[in-house]
């Protein structure tokens, strides 16, 4: 196989356990988020990783501005969907 396929191969594996990842930080009702943040999480927080302990919602605070406007808006709905419809900041992903 050669060195491309090789590259090409491993940044398929890479995207596709990345996408795992981005799908296991949303429980219920982050399809939304899911979909929306995927590019911009593996982009912006490639390394972080989602649930206790990880690190995942601490990149989204820290580079909340860097994610796009989809994105942005999904995570406000989904904090004010988990806080009972009350106004969420943007820090609070």
């Amino acid at each position: 196989m050669s060195s491309y396929k090789r590259l090409v191969a491993a940044v398929a594996a890479f995207l596709t356990l990345a996408a795992a990842v981005v799908a296991t930080a949303q429980p219920q009702g982050g399809g939304r988020v899911r979909q929306a943040c995927q590019a911009d999480l593996q982009k912006v927080c490639p390394d972080a990783k989602p649930g206790p302990g990880g690190s995942l919602r601490q990149c989204v605070r820290d580079h909340f501005g860097a994610l796009s406007a989809p994105c942005q808006d999904a995570i406000r709905a989904r904090m004010q969907q988990r806080q009972g419809g009350a106004g969420a900041g943007a820090a609070s992903a």
